[in-house]
């Protein structure tokens, strides 16, 4: 245990009891999310011989996964990670195998790939909103949560960068459809590997008896269903502010991996963008671990829109630059902000949700960034070829200012405040009250 003087380590959340298994599992178990978009894309290309329909299919699939993140969620919520994630990756992995069987040669139908390409979608599971959720009963104190989720984002980051290096690895020495094979024996053996861990049975047995989303034993008072009804409104307005942040915050990165591409094309050094890529990469991870080694006094509420106001401060001024050195170093700035942003956003939900749906709760925020990052590539793709770039980086910009800005500021109770207050009936938070 930590002095209350001296601030908690990563290593204490890491030596926290059935801690690091259930994580090394969920880690890889998401490293086949780092895999599977580079190796799909690729193996769909081959086998069809049409970036559209390659791109078309690609589109379903990231959507359908993002957004019915939340329903899956749901299903885990209710039933417990033991009952609901197996069935939910076996599909899921069975898809990715048929995907990776119709890709391995050219002439398979563009309508069929779309087909199995929805379904794998519709059946992804949320690893990562459940690991959060895990650390959540895992960690009843909220400085060690803190860490525990910026390590979390970090090292999601690091997934992200290192899962497409692999899958390019793949398509050099054997095929692109091999990589999606390789991601469903990821995925089905990182889950597995989670839900048989000793943490998560333990977690499991804790709520045994007490459906997870479902109605509570005994009768229910016309008192305790409005109460009910009260707290659900309290917590879908705690979740709004998380939610819209992290929106805005996909929205300006999704923007700016076509801004540096486009970029470095108009500088002829269209083989940079890899360097600037690793530059925000290295910039998160920096970031998120620094972030999560200091006990702050600031609410996390007042956090959440000074970070949205710096990234996009970062954000506008990176357009400025005069050439790619410039512009590495200013996204390796902007990346300073992202987990730290993220980080605070899965807290806030974390605090606003009820126990038993902490894993919607996180897989919103999840939801909210992968759809903005989709939508702002999509919008800037529409204006980048008619305005001058430095416009559109402050374009770019506008969705984190413009959240920070009307994200309203209210003081919570501070951020040491053990999670088991919120098990023991509470919701995570007092009655709104301006302090």
């Amino acid at each position: 245990m930590s002095s209350p003087s001296r601030p908690p380590s990563y290593l204490a959340v890491l030596r926290t009891p059935q801690a690091c298994r259930a994580f090394g599992a969920a880690l890889l178990g998401r490293l086949s999310y780092g895999t599977v978009f580079l190796s799909l894309m690729l193996a769909l290309t081959a086998a069809t011989g049409s970036y559209a329909v390659a791109g078309g299919v690609m589109a379903l699939f990231g959507l359908t996964s993002s957004l019915l993140s939340p329903l899956r969620a749901g299903l885990i919520d209710r039933y417990g990670s033991r009952r609901a994630l197996p069935p939910m990756v076996v599909l899921y992995a069975l898809l990715l195998t048929c995907l990776a069987a119709a890709t391995w040669r050219p002439g398979t139908s563009g309508t069929l790939l779309a087909a199995l390409a929805v379904a794998a979608g519709a059946c992804t599971p949320p690893l990562g909103p459940v690991m959060r959720a895990l650390w959540s009963d895992l960690l009843p104190d909220r400085r060690l949560l803190q860490r525990a989720y910026s390590l979390d984002s970090v090292a999601e980051e690091l997934l992200f960068v290192t899962g497409p290096l692999l899958a390019g690895l793949l398509t050099v020495f054997a095929t692109p459809a091999a990589g999606v094979a390789l991601s469903a024996v990821l995925v089905l053996t990182g889950t597995f590997a989670f839900v048989s861990s000793p943490a998560v049975r333990t977690a499991w047995a804790s709520h045994t008896g007490t459906p997870y989303g479902g109605p509570r034993t005994g009768p229910a008072s016309a008192a305790s269903a409005s109460a009910s009804r009260w707290r659900r409104m309290r917590d879908t307005a705690g979740l709004g502010r998380p939610v819209a942040v992290s929106a805005a915050v996909g929205l300006c990165l999704g923007a700016l991996n076509l801004l540096v591409v486009v970029f470095a094309e108009r500088h002829h050094q269209a083989a940079a963008v890899a360097w600037v890529e690793a530059a925000l990469a290295a910039g998160s991870a920096v970031g998120g671990l620094a972030y999560g080694a200091v006990s702050w006094r600031i609410s996390g509420h007042v956090r959440l829109p000074v970070l949205a106001t710096a990234l996009g401060l970062t954000l506008a001024a990176t357009g400025l630059s005069p050439n790619l050195y410039v512009l590495v170093a200013m996204v390796g700035v902007a990346g300073l902000f992202v987990a730290p942003a993220l980080t605070t956003a899965y807290l806030l939900a974390d605090e606003s949700a009820a126990p038993h749906n902490r894993t919607r709760a996180g897989a919103w925020v999840n939801t909210a960034f992968n759809t903005g990052a989709s939508s702002g590539t999509a919008t800037i793709g529409l204006l980048v070829g008619g305005l001058p770039l430095a416009l559109c980086f402050v374009i770019a910009a506008v969705p984190p200012l413009l959240a920070a800005a009307t994200v309203p500021v209210r003081s919570r109770r501070p951020a040491t405040t053990p999670a088991s207050s919120r098990r023991a009936g509470g919701t995570g938070h007092e009655p709104p009250v301006k302090r």
